[in-house]
C-alpha cells in the first residue's frame, strides 16, 4: 500500500515552522506497513491545492492531507476538496455542536467565523476531534483511493491519526509487515560507533537496513526490516538487535522511546538515590530534560543556574579564590559546583556544567566549545573536559547530553574519576 503526504500552509513554504507533521506521519505509516512515496508541501491557494491533490491521488492509494482547516480566510482545504470532487459544503450539526461546547467550556463566546470549521463536503465522513475545533475527514475516493484530511496542529493531527486513520489503514489489504527497532547510544560519535559495531554486513540485505541517526550528542541505531511473514521479520530484527546490543556495549542506554534522561532516572530509582544539578553554560537544559520524564520528582532534588561569579558563590559555594585562580571554566570550578549543589540540596549525586558556549569569549587556553562537566557523590568528586563546536545552541545540547551520560555511566560505574 502506498501513500502521499500533502501538507498545506504558506508558513511551511516560507520556513516559519518546520514540517514535523510529515516526519511523524511518515514514521507511523511505515510502521503500519504503508509505503510513503512522496511528501509535498503547498501554499494556501485553492488551485494549487487541487492540482497537488489530483497528482497525489493518481500516484498513491492513500493520501493524507494536513492543514488549512482553520477558521480564517486563508484556510482553503475544505473549499479545495469540495471543488475537486464536485461536492457541496454543508454544515455538520454534530461538529457545530462540538465547536460551540468547546468555547462554552473555555468560558468564551464563539466567534461567528468558527462556523466555517463545521462545513463538510457531501460524502465525507467526519472524524470527531475532541482536541480542537477542526474535525478530521475521511473519504473513499474513486478508483479505490482513500483520503484522510487532518488539522495541522500537531497534537490534534496525532490524536486523529492514532484514533481513526492508522487503525483503518492497518486493516486494509495490501499492508505488509514493516518493523523498526531503535537502539539509543550516547558518549560516542557516529564513526566511532560504526567501528565498534564491527562487520554487520551479514545482517543487511534488500529487506533489512540499518540507519545511523546522530542528534545532539547521541546516536540512534534504527533497524528497518520488511517481509511477507511477520514472525520471520520479527525474528530477523531481534537477531540484528541482539548483535548491536552486544557490540555497542556501555554506549547503549535504551531502546524504543527511551530517552537518556529517563534512563538516568530509572537508574536513580533502582538505587534509591537523588540528583541535583548546577548548570552554568547549559542554562537549565539538564534540569529541563530531567523534568520531562514523568515521576522525576521521586529522584530530582532540584538545581541551580549559577551563571555569574556572584551566583556561583551564593548558590553553590564556589569561593572567590577558586574563581580567581582557575576561572569559571575549569576543572576546579566544575568540581566545586557539583560538590556545592550536592551539599546544599542534600542529594546523593550531583552534576555540573561550566564552559565557553560561544560564539565569542574564548581564549587560546579555553577556546569556544570548551566545557567542563563536574560530578559528585559520596565517594568524592571529579570533572571531565570536552571540546565541542563553535555553535552556541549546539554546544548547550552537547553539554547537556554529555552531563546526563556521565551520570548514567557513573551510576553503572562505567565512568571513573578523571575519565
Amino acid at each position: 500500500m502506498t501513500a502521499t503526504l500533502l501538507t498545506i500552509g504558506d508558513e511551511i513554504l516560507i520556513g516559519q515552522i518546520v514540517n514535523t507533521n510529515a516526519a511523524w506521519m511518515g514514521e507511523r505509516l511505515n510502521l503500519a506497513g504503508v509505503e510513503v512515496r512522496r511528501s509535498v508541501a503547498v501554499g494556501d491557494d485553492e488551485d494549487v491545492i487541487r492540482a497537488a491533490l489530483e497528482e497525489a491521488l493518481a500516484e498513491s492509494e492513500v493520501v493524507l492531507v494536513t492543514g488549512g482547516l482553520g477558521p480564517t480566510h486563508d484556510d482553503l482545504t475544505r473549499e479545495a476538496l469540495a471543488a475537486h470532487f464536485g461536492r457541496r459544503l454543508r454544515e455538520d450539526a454534530a461538529t457545530m455542536a462540538r465547536i460551540e461546547e468547546r468555547f462554552r467550556m473555555r468560558g468564551r463566546p464563539m466567534p461567528e467565523r468558527n462556523r466555517v470549521q463545521a462545513l463538510v463536503p457531501d460524502g465525507f465522513e467526519v472524524l470527531a476531534n475532541d482536541r480542537g475545533t477542526a474535525p478530521g475527514l475521511w473519504f473513499e475516493a474513486p478508483a479505490g483511493r482513500r483520503l484522510a484530511v487532518l488539522p495541522g496542529v500537531p497534537g490534534e493531527m496525532k490524536h486523529l491519526m492514532e484514533t481513526y486513520v492508522l487503525p483503518r489503514l492497518a486493516a486494509l489489504e495490501g499492508a505488509r509487515p514493516i518493523r523498526h527497532r531503535t537502539l539509543h547510544t550516547a558518549g560516542v560519535g557516529e564513526s566511532h560507533l560504526a567501528e565498534a559495531l564491527g562487520d554487520y554486513a551479514a545482517f543487511l540485505d534488500a529487506r533489512t537496513h540499518l540507519a545511523f541517526l546522530p542528534s545532539g550528542g547521541a546516536v540512534r541505531l534504527r533497524i528497518t526490516a520488511t517481509g511477507e511473514d511477520a514472525p520471520e521479520v520479527d525474528a530477523r530484527v531481534e537477531r540484528f538487535a541482539a548483535y548491536l546490543r552486544e557490540r555497542a556495549g556501555d554506549h547503549l542506554f535504551g531502546e524504543g522511546d527511551t530517552t537518556l534522561e529517563a534512563a538516568v532516572g530509572a537508574l536513580l530509582v533502582v538505587r534509591g538515590q537523588t540528583i541535583a544539578v548546577a548548570e552554568s553554560c547549559t542554562g537549565g537544559l539538564v534540569l529541563d530534560r530531567l523534568t520531562n520524564t514523568p515521576g522525576s520528582s521521586d529522584y530530582l532534588a532540584g538545581g541551580v543556574v549559577p551563571y555569574s561569579y556572584e551566583a556561583k558563590k551564593a548558590l553553590a559555594g564556589v569561593t572567590q579564590a577558586l574563581l580567581d585562580e582557575h576561572g569559571a571554566v575549569s576543572e576546579a570550578v566544575a568540581r566545586a559546583l557539583a560538590r556545592g549543589v550536592r551539599e546544599r540540596l542534600g542529594s546523593d549525586v550531583a552534576v555540573s556544567t561550566t564552559g565557553v558556549a560561544g560564539p565569542g569569549g574564548g581564549t587560546p587556553e579555553k577556546p569556544v566549545g570548551t566545557v567542563w562537566i563536574g560530578y559528585a557523590d559520596a565517594d568524592g568528586d571529579f570533572a571531565t573536559r570536552h571540546r565541542f563546536t563553535d555553535d552556541r545552541l549546539f554546544n548547550k545540547q552537547l553539554a547537556a547530553t554529555t552531563a546526563l551520560d556521565l551520570v548514567r555511566r557513573r551510576l553503572t560505574r562505567t565512568a571513573s574519576p578523571g575519565a
